[in-house]
């Protein structure tokens, strides 16, 4: 079985999409997933520097138009019937519509929507997160805790991601469990926590309108690894993982279970697949950054069947 793994914010690079831009198919969705979304894609894929592409309302948005594009890409060059999906924070909204939970212009909208509210939240108090890698996962959480933040991302492989006040990611820094270390996350504020609580009714109001689908494939939720079979469970999902941990740990040991063959990581590709190599060992990942990408990515399936 291969998992398609949608990735999370953080993952994306200037001109990352300058090369899928040059197909006409991914150009016109790319103006239409825009639209939806009431942010210019094609710029900010292209052009933007560094620093704008961090920006939370422009970073989500972008990153689900890249996974859903080279998920038509790789759907027009290869059979993926029996591939389930999953996604990383909000790299659900992608996998919700490769699932046919949501159509795609309506993942586009609320992610677009999504974006801005979390921008907003964040901007209200100063808060971040820190990565801590390596170290014994039970001490991690403990001094975690010490610390007064939250693990926000347990994402398997020896890492989980902390979030919370500046003091407290500056006091688990300095005080990092014993053969851990702590890397600061450019990111602009602790999501996945309570801090991003006023976020959670901006986007129930507007996920309540869009039209849902139960999933066609295998999908996986990020709140504890199950699988789904409700849209509308799924929905509220998307809704409350706003405010609560993404648990791709729990993810990883389900698809484990149901004995995953190799994980193709949506364009912008590189955190999941390096997590995959980590906490699944053994399982062959294909990181679809360019369109260069798709043939491996097709070979990986093709070897699988």
């Amino acid at each position: 079985m291969i998992v398609i793994a949608c990735p999370g914010q953080g993952s994306q690079t200037p001109g990352f999409l300058s090369e899928w831009i040059e197909d006409a198919a991914s150009r016109s969705f790319l103006e239409a997933a825009s639209e939806a979304s009431g942010v210019d894609l094609l710029l900010h894929g292209t052009q933007s520097d560094a620093d704008t592409i961090r920006a939370t309302e422009i970073a989500q948005p972008l990153i689900v138009a890249a996974s859903i594009l080279s998920w038509r890409a790789l759907a027009a060059r290869a059979d993926l019937s029996t591939a389930g999906v999953a996604g990383h924070s909000v790299g659900e909204f992608a996998a919700a519509a490769i699932a046919g939970v949501l159509t795609e212009t309506d993942a586009m909208r609320l992610v677009g929507v999504r974006g801005r509210a979390m921008a907003e939240a964040a901007a209200a108090e100063e808060t971040g997160m820190s990565a801590v890698v390596g170290g014994i996962e039970s001490d991690v959480l403990v001094a975690i805790e010490a610390a007064g933040l939250t693990p926000a991302n347990r994402n398997g492989g020896g890492q989980i991601v902390a979030a919370g006040s500046p003091a407290g990611l500056a006091a688990l820094a300095e005080n990092a469990p014993r053969g851990a270390r702590v890397i600061p996350l450019q990111v602009a504020g602790a999501f996945h926590t309570p801090f991003m609580a006023s976020a959670v009714p901006v986007l129930a109001e507007a996920a309540a309108a869009v039209e849902l689908n139960d999933p066609t494939r295998r999908l996986w939720s990020n709140a504890d690894g199950a699988l789904v079979s409700s849209g509308a469970a799924f929905r509220d999902s998307l809704v409350s993982q706003i405010a609560n941990p993404v648990r791709w740990d729990a993810c990883m040991e389900s698809f484990t279970s149901a004995g995953i063959t190799g994980l193709i990581e949506l364009t912008p590709a590189g955190a999941l697949s390096g997590i995959a190599k980590r906490g699944l060992k053994g399982v062959p990942t294909v990181a679809v950054k360019t369109p260069a990408d798709l043939e491996a990515a097709v070979q990986l399936l093709a070897d699988a069947a």
